[in-house]
């Protein structure tokens, strides 16, 4: 009787899940994502072509004509 002792309890955890192979969703959220950065890169090439196209119009607008045999192409 003076010997027996409380019984250990053992708390037992669950096991995690095994890990997900790569999937489908996986990798059209990788095409996805270059989608994406590529779209803003184009975006932003042709926003700063415009942009320097237009600085350049303005600027060939104000400079005067000092040479009367050449024609200036206009675009």
């Amino acid at each position: 009787m003076f010997l027996q002792q409380a019984p250990f309890v053992v708390d037992v955890l669950k096991q995690p899940e095994p890990a997900r192979d790569i999937s489908i969703d996986v990798v059209l959220g990788m095409f996805t994502m270059a989608g994406v950065v590529l779209l803003a890169a184009a975006v932003g090439g042709l926003l700063a072509g415009a942009i320097f196209v237009g600085l350049r119009r303005l600027r060939d607008a104000s400079a005067p004509t000092t040479d009367t045999e050449h024609v200036r192409l206009r675009i």
